[in-house]
């Protein structure tokens, strides 16, 4: 197996604008564990290693919801509470009006959390009157912003997509949006009386031994090591310090996004199953792209629950195999977990008991973990067929 991840690696790199790539994998019941790094980390040619901490896009979601969630165990947040009962009218007054309607005090935590309340994503939506910010970032260069900002943006230059979706339908609408997101971190902030990386210190890095991980332009990590990994788009480095501490960006390593996934998936992080079954209970497909915007983010066959994905079969939904679109030779297995825009992944395959995680650092390389994820499934499952067969001779 590690041969054949050592050549998915090498691969990674040979496409055209990825400098560097790391994996890392491991089963379940610790039979193995692997992790591997290839190429440049930075312009001046320092080696990515097994141990470079990488931005984690957003995979960070998966971190926020289970903070959410922990606090609703603590009766701190309650799903089906109206954000308002936890934010300002004038932070989140009128940010969501529809066709002359104000739908803002109808979007709850649940809302958010599914990417079900239609709000218009900050960061990627684009005004008439010019171009989004993320575009806008990747022609002028890095930008300050704070949540004021981002709120005003969605207020007064985006429209909603849709009105929030009824909680009891059986399919709701759901359109991926980082506002949603940033709500739920002012909302922690607001319930704990803590600013977020403290709050993740406390819940998540410091019980989890994640050593390696922080927030950019809050803390460090408590295991000072390797400088981080660059970001790149295309073959120029993207240089912003000053957006990822507007944000609240997350850096890791692979094998600490492993020990996340794991201590998620085993029951380390919430006091009950039934939390974690709650980000899994309902699944609702993204659409197919209908607008510029959505290119970049995930769309069908992606499911989402609650801070979750779940790459998933439309049609051969009963037996969890991904779309044959992503697969065509081979029909994986289901996947739960998390992506990123900059082609980061973090994964959990039920059917096989296999983590995964990685990056490839490529502001433009939103698509590749779902053409990656069936790749890494074959091999394994393969080494699978040839370890039982050698096991019946």
């Amino acid at each position: 197996m590690a041969h054949g991840l050592q050549k998915v690696l090498h691969d990674l790199v040979s496409r055209k604008n990825i400098p560097h790539a790391v994996i890392a994998a491991a089963l379940g019941d610790g039979s193995f564990q692997w992790t591997g790094a290839i190429g440049n980390a930075a312009p001046d040619r320092t080696a990515m290693t097994e141990d470079t901490p990488f931005f984690i896009a957003s995979i960070d979601k998966l971190l926020t919801a289970a903070v959410v969630l922990k606090l609703c165990e603590r009766d701190h947040i309650k799903l089906d509470e109206p954000i308002a009962a936890y934010l300002t009218d004038r932070l989140i007054g009128g940010i969501h009006r529809l066709r002359g309607v104000d739908y803002t005090d109808s979007i709850t935590v649940r809302h958010l959390l599914g990417h079900t309340s239609g709000l218009a994503d900050w960061l990627e939506d684009r005004p008439k009157d010019g171009g989004s910010i993320i575009e806008r970032l990747f022609q002028d260069g890095d930008v300050s912003m704070n949540i004021y900002d981002m709120l005003s943006t969605v207020r007064d230059r985006l429209s909603p997509h849709f009105r929030p979706q009824p909680v009891e339908v059986r399919r709701q609408k759901v359109r991926y949006s980082d506002t949603n997101f940033i709500l739920l971190i002012a909302i922690i902030e607001a319930v704990t009386g803590k600013q977020l990386h403290e709050v993740h210190e406390e819940l998540l890095f410091r019980p989890l031994g994640m050593h390696h991980t922080w927030l950019a332009g809050y803390s460090r990590p408590s295991s000072p090591g390797i400088d981080p990994s660059s970001l790149w788009i295309g073959r120029k480095p993207l240089n912003i310090p000053r957006l990822m501490r507007s944000t609240w960006a997350i850096y890791s390593t692979a094998r600490d996004t492993l020990k996340f996934m794991s201590a998620l998936i085993h029951g380390d992080i919430f006091d009950t199953p039934e939390t974690l079954n709650l980000m899994q209970r309902k699944w609702n497909r993204f659409g197919l792209p209908l607008d510029r915007v959505a290119l970049r983010l995930p769309t069908w066959p992606i499911e989402y629950g609650l801070g979750m994905m779940r790459f998933h079969d439309p049609i051969l939904g009963a037996m969890g195999r991904l779309s044959r679109i992503f697969a065509p030779i081979y029909p994986a297995p289901a996947v739960i977990g998390h992506t990123g825009s900059t082609g980061s992944w973090l994964f959990y395959c039920p059917q096989m008991d296999l983590f995964f995680s990685g990056t490839v650092d490529q502001a433009n390389a939103g698509p590749l973990p779902y053409r990656l994820v069936p790749k890494i499934l074959r091999l394994f499952d393969d080494c699978r067929k040839l370890r039982d067969k050698d096991c019946s001779r």
